[in-house]
């Protein structure tokens, strides 16, 4: 990784695309690149947060468990997404856990180096408040999911969720690589594994998916974003 443009990097992450070429080359200067292995724990619940954390590559599970062994899911993390920076700035302890699905290569901001940056800009302040509110904004999608949508809808939503509904005419037929395994995509979705995967059976039976390990090929777009309005 000694060959990454941090700069670069950092502007290509919706946290940080509002920044200008001199913020990111500060923020490319507190930066740690730390690679992780497979399954390896990023921070637990209960630990000093000291900075926030960004994805280069790989994949990274925010969850919480019980004292009887059971976790959810909070979210699944892919690369150029952050993660942990509300709790930075709370001053509190991590209020859950993060875990690397496979190997991977994190970013780590300094804490320190951030407060030093928003007390020598005001306005670093304000593209960084604009990043916290757009993964705000998406908590509240996740709630409303939740609370609106059955199960089967919830799925479809996952399945579609990094296509540009822009784009006209929407393609017919589409690859997803669902980026972890089925029981913890099961857990984020607030679903059982069982349930998640009869629903993904049932619409492969109906011929708007086929299903290949972790590939699921959209055989018809418009036919399986018409089921989740069902």
């Amino acid at each position: 990784m000694a060959e990454l443009d941090l700069p670069a990097f950092l502007a290509s992450t919706a946290l940080f695309s509002a920044m200008t070429p001199s913020e990111l080359t500060r923020i490319a200067s507190i930066c740690e690149i730390r690679t992780v292995a497979k399954d390896e724990t990023v921070f637990r619940a209960g630990d000093i947060c000291e900075a926030l954390h960004m994805v280069v590559s790989g994949q990274v599970k925010l969850f919480v468990g019980s004292p009887q062994g059971h976790e959810k899911v909070i979210e699944i993390f892919s690369a150029g997404q952050s993660f942990a920076e509300a709790i930075m700035f709370l001053d509190k302890p991590y209020i859950f856990n993060a875990q690397v699905l496979n190997a991977a290569v994190l970013l780590q901001v300094s804490k320190q180096g951030v407060f030093a940056e928003i007390a020598r800009d005001p306005k670093f302040a304000m593209h960084m408040l604009g990043g916290v509110s757009r993964r705000l904004q998406a908590l509240i999608q996740d709630v409303e999911g939740y609370a609106l949508k059955n199960g089967k809808q919830r799925l479809i939503a996952f399945l579609l969720r990094d296509l540009d509904p822009s784009v006209d005419p929407l393609p017919r037929s589409v690859v997803v690589t669902l980026p972890a395994s089925k029981t913890t995509i099961a857990s984020r979705l607030s679903l059982t594994p069982e349930y998640f995967s009869r629903v993904l059976h049932d619409l492969e039976d109906q011929r708007l998916i086929k299903i290949d390990k972790r590939a699921i090929h959209i055989s018809d777009l418009q036919a399986l974003r018409a089921q989740a309005s069902n």
